[in-house]
């Protein structure tokens, strides 16, 4: 049977190593090594940005960062850019959202174009070309930042008391003592959340995306279903905090040499949750509760599947199942996510189609190098259309999936970064615009570019875990130079767009995304 829905998966910031299909020995992810059988799986597939924002952008929009100006979180996207939804329903299918995106819409832009952003196509503008059907981007860490949201409403319904119910339920702690029992301590990893597994972000989204595809009824559709988790708060609800202990924590990668780290490094070092990231108790505490989480989002899409599969939907639906970056956990130094490691650059992505004509990839893993921006383009055709190439900028997997290969492909990825409203520019004593960092990996050689400071260079031939930058080295620096020129081509062929930052990043002290650490975070 030919596909006639798509199921769009990603969580938020899951490494490409946590799961069975991906090599981890310990953590437990049968439905998703299932779905890796079922389809292929792109081994080495890489984010256009590693943070949430300019990742989930590419994504949507099948464009690099460059393209579409969306360089951080809470950058508005431009009212004229099409998102997935804009491909998708001139395909029949209706296209909506049941978790987080992170978009921003250009409230001015639609204002200019005479569009409401609360209905009609304005509110599809406005959200990137998806149909709000219960958006929830999480992390409220402070009570008048909280919105109506309907998962907040849901958790009310349910009997749970405070102001803030995402952070006092959902992302809270129970404890005997009368200890602090905030989820961005993360010293409470160790202890499961107020609120009952069922009623957790995981588990509510999965039973909103299942209402949406019954509401949709026999009309084709294509559903993003986006979990806020494994991203920190890294607390997970019982008993899923306690699935993992510390002897499945593997070694961090740590190189002899990193405190000869290139000063953009070192300075996203010297942020609170890379320090902290550095210990290993630190380590030892959090990563349990992060691969518990996986496994809880596991199970949900075993539930999902078993949705599918009890409506008659299985055989007509492509499930992708992806993750908009990593997470460093320690390695490297550092926490959370951004720059360049692998850690938090590359992703896992499978996709299983259904047809036919894919019978002959099942199970396939791809080792060619893939990237986000890939998504649009390939599920465009698969669902027969033809990608709309004046726009898109990436390349179609269809050729992968439908079993016959594609005609040539790519020797690079790219990626960029923006950290000027980080605490790392402080750090460097640097003004907003000199920020930016652009990335070229080939195969062998990973190189950055960076404004101010010298560029970064792996061999990751001899060194795959990426422990010694050759960025300095005289050596080194014909490499560097064909790199370099090399990433020059590619900027010289986007079509560089400013997007709506400027009122931002001029304001800007460096203290726009404390996410909560002068309250501290252990």
């Amino acid at each position: 049977m030919a596909a006639r829905n798509i199921l769009f998966v990603m969580a938020d910031q899951l490494r490409f190593d946590f799961l069975g299909c991906t090599g981890h020995p310990t953590i437990r992810t049968p439905t998703i090594d299932a779905l890796a059988r079922r389809g292929v799986r792109f081994a080495n597939t890489f984010v256009q940005g590693a943070v949430c924002g300019p990742s989930r952008a590419s994504f949507y929009t099948g464009r690099y960062v460059m393209s579409h100006g969306a360089t951080y979180n809470n950058y508005p996207h431009r009212a004229d850019e099409w998102g997935l939804g804009d491909y998708m329903r001139p395909l029949g299918l209706r296209t909506a959202l049941a978790g987080k995106t992170h978009m921003k819409p250009d409230l001015a832009g639609l204002q200019r174009l005479g569009l409401d952003p609360a209905a009609g196509p304005g509110l599809l503008a406005a959200e990137l070309g998806f149909e709000p059907w219960d958006r929830d981007d999480g992390l409220q860490r402070l009570a008048p930042y909280v919105p109506d949201t309907q998962y907040e409403a849901y958790l009310r319904s349910r009997g749970y008391q405070g102001v803030n119910l995402w952070h006092e339920a959902a992302n809270s702690v129970r404890r005997e003592d009368s200890a602090d029992n905030s989820g961005w301590l993360m010293r409470n990893a160790v202890f499961p959340t107020v609120a009952a597994e069922e009623d957790s972000e995981t588990a509510y989204m999965t039973r909103r995306a299942m209402d949406f595809i019954m509401a949709a009824g026999d009309t084709p559709w294509c559903l993003h279903l986006s979990y806020i988790k494994p991203h920190w708060p890294y607390v997970a609800p019982d008993p899923y905090h306690r699935k993992y202990a510390r002897t499945d924590v593997l070694p961090g990668n740590r190189g002899e040499g990193e405190g000869e780290a290139h000063p953009v490094v070192d300075a996203f070092r010297q942020h609170p949750e890379s320090i902290e990231f550095r210990r290993d108790e630190c380590r030892d505490t959090v990563i349990p509760a992060y691969m518990g989480l996986i496994e809880q989002i596991d199970d949900h899409l075993a539930r999902m599947i078993d949705f599918l599969d009890r409506r008659g939907l299985l055989d007509d639906t492509v499930i992708v199942f992806t993750s908009d970056h990593g997470d460093y956990l320690g390695d490297h130094g550092l926490g959370e996510k951004e720059l360049y490691f692998e850690e938090a650059l590359r992703i896992p992505l499978i996709v299983t189609d259904p047809s036919p004509e894919a019978d002959v990839s099942r199970g396939m893993v791809v080792e060619d190098m893939v990237e986000a921006i890939d998504l649009i383009p390939t599920l465009i055709e698969l669902m027969g259309g033809e990608p709309a190439w004046q726009r898109l900028e990436g390349r179609s997997l269809a050729p992968y999936i439908r079993g016959h290969g594609p005609d040539g492909w790519r020797d690079a990825v790219f990626a960029e970064h923006d950290y000027s409203l980080r605490h790392a520019r402080l750090t460097l004593g640097l003004e907003p615009g000199e920020t930016r960092s652009w990335m070229v990996r080939t195969p062998r050689w990973k190189y950055v570019h960076h404004a101010r400071f010298r560029p970064e260079l792996y061999d990751l031939a001899s060194d795959p875990l990426e422990q010694q930058d050759l960025g300095g080295d005289s050596g080194h620096a014909s490499v560097c130079d064909d790199m370099e020129l090399r990433l020059m081509q590619w900027m010289s062929e986007r079509k560089s767009r400013v997007g709506q930052t400027d009122d931002i990043i001029r304001n800007s002290t460096g203290k726009a995304w404390e996410r909560g650490y002068r309250f501290g975070i252990w």
